[in-house]
């Protein structure tokens, strides 16, 4: 599926869609882990959704708040649809009552909400999966060290929160990388019994 072919995609002044780096790496990640089963937090159109589905044999269950968003996803993954579970909710709401583990996540969510995302996450994780999140750097604020403007700052601060908690907690591997708006993949620490 190409970009500018997505139902919807008109109708958005601006696209909140995958970059090409991301979208290679996200696709790399998804060859070398082969994941059985899979979450994404903010379907938006489902273009993310098809680069996963496309590179292995998982199932996913992408969750998307936006009515509209959640529609034209529902078409544009029409190919997938023994594949995929679209589900209109809230991610918090999805997350408090889900109950599957699965062996990759990207979360592409609200950026200010990842850190109280963060447990429920690694809960529904299984050992040796993987967390990719996106837009971590948020523009470069995140690590900025000027005053962020009043209208972005709770979103840095709780983007620097939830990084700061992927690489304190000893249960995961956690690369950040600096391209595009910054990304990072954390895998969960396989435990020797």
């Amino acid at each position: 599926m190409e970009k500018e072919e997505l139902v919807g995609l008109s109708r958005h002044e601006y696209a909140p869609m995958i970059r090409p780096q991301t979208e290679q790496l996200l696709r790399s990640l998804i060859k070398k882990h082969k994941p059985k089963t899979c979450l994404e937090i903010g379907t938006f159109l489902g273009y993310s959704a098809s680069c996963i589905l496309s590179e292995c044999d998982c199932t996913l269950t992408t969750v998307e708040k936006d009515e509209q968003n959640f529609a034209d996803a529902k078409e544009n993954l029409k190919e997938f649809s023994s594949r995929v579970e679209i589900i209109h909710a809230d991610a918090m709401d999805f997350l408090l009552n889900n109950t599957k583990k699965f062996d990759f996540i990207f979360l592409d969510g609200a950026k200010g909400q990842y850190f109280k995302y963060l447990p429920y996450l690694k809960e529904s994780l299984n050992a040796g999966g993987v967390l990719m999140a996106d837009d971590v750097l948020f523009y470069g604020l995140v690590g900025s060290e000027e005053k962020v403007l009043h209208k972005h700052r709770s979103i840095a601060t709780h983007l620097r929160l939830f990084l700061q908690k992927l690489q304190d907690d000893a249960d995961f591997k956690t690369t950040i990388y600096d391209f595009e708006d910054g990304v990072s993949v954390s895998e969960k620490i396989q435990k020797e019994v």
